[in-house]
């Protein structure tokens, strides 16, 4: 009996001993973790030394990946096994997010830094009251061109863009929203129109600019532009930036009949392992120098009205960049369209691109 009592003692010592081990292992993972931020961003889309400097404010380890597209970042949360903790989406994906309920609501108590976001860039269609999205950077869809190589003509307009003597000048992004936006547009329909009479107008007057196009293509215009390879692109004003500083030559302007206004957000995903620290990041992007340094690092518009005091005066003087509350009235968010419409629009713009060849 003694030997039996002297065993059960020695094991109930074993599995007190491997509880206590347990514990602890349990409590530094809950540690490990409490003190860890994932952010899932596009690439090079945030000033590296923000993220040092956050860290040694509020003692976290970031961790940061990056995507390349909206559609990769969504199949990554809705397969779920990687816990991300911040993520930025484009103003479409929010909207499709909240709907497949993806997203957790941000209690904006703990995000004080908002009030210095624009008003114009708040409780838009995407995310009405923005429970769920921060606005991180934002810009238009537009042309560049280069004066010079057009005997100094100006652009003013899509319109304009079919002028006989642009003949084989024009390079178009390799988008279907942005280039069938561009023929609604030049007719003064909205971006977001599905009239089908009126996506066929815009189909048939897009073909009529074909001798105008010397090619649709996608990140090659950063290279064939500054090189002047041709003389007109119609693309994102954040390309445009780059775009700009390769060839100073270059200039970019905003059509006057009204253009896409696109807004990348940061948002916290369903299945967050760190929502408080999430906050915390957001805020402290939020806070205007901290938004000034990353809009000068990144090269887009930041939305953050209050960091504008702390930017050159020709960044935040740039009209073509940080455009009049009278211009941005007539640009339109991206409404989410149903998979049923964009396969139209991607339709249209197929047989559009066809006419190219």
């Amino acid at each position: 009996m003694k030997k039996i009592a002297i065993l059960l003692t020695a094991v109930l010592v074993i599995v007190l001993v491997l509880m206590v081990i347990s514990s602890k292992l349990t409590g530094s993972v809950t540690k490990a973790g409490a003190k860890t931020l994932t952010i899932y961003n596009w690439g090079d889309y945030i000033d590296p030394s923000l993220i040092a400097k956050f860290q040694k404010k509020y003692g976290y380890r970031v961790v940061y990946q990056t995507f390349d597209s909206n559609e990769a970042m969504l199949t990554k949360i809705q397969q779920g096994g990687t816990s991300f903790d911040v993520i930025v989406p484009s103003d479409y994906m929010i909207s499709k997010m909240r709907g497949e309920h993806l997203l957790l609501p941000i209690n904006q108590k703990q995000v004080p830094n908002l009030k210095y976001i624009d008003s114009r860039f708040l409780n838009l269609s995407f995310d009405p009251k923005n429970h769920y999205s921060v606005p991180y950077f934002w810009g238009t869809v537009g042309i560049v061109y280069n004066p010079k190589m057009l005997g100094g003509s100006k652009i003013t307009s899509w319109n304009d863009l079919w002028d006989k003597k642009y003949r084989n000048q024009i390079l178009l992004v390799d988008s279907a929203r942005e280039i069938v936006g561009m023929g609604l547009d030049s007719l003064h329909y909205s971006v977001n129109d599905t009239n089908e009479k009126h996506l066929n107008q815009a189909l048939q007057k897009l073909k009529q600019l074909t001798p105008n196009i010397k090619a649709i293509v996608g990140d090659e215009n950063k290279l064939l532009l500054p090189r002047k390879e041709a003389a007109i692109g119609v693309l994102w004003s954040g390309d445009a930036v780059e775009i700009m500083d390769e060839n100073p030559e270059l200039t970019y302007v905003i059509p006057k009949e009204g253009s896409n206004v696109w807004f990348d957000n940061m948002a916290i995903p369903k299945g967050a392992a760190n929502k408080k620290g999430a906050e915390q990041f957001i805020n402290f992007m939020l806070d205007p120098k901290n938004a000034a340094k990353n809009a000068e690092y990144v090269g887009y518009a930041t939305p953050d009205k209050a960091a504008l005091r702390y930017l050159p005066k020709e960044i935040k003087n740039d009209k073509r960049f940080y455009p009049d509350k009278s211009l941005t009235d007539r640009l339109e968010v991206y409404d989410n369209f149903s998979k049923a419409v964009n396969a139209r629009f991607n339709e249209l713009f197929l047989e559009f691109k066809m006419s190219n060849q």
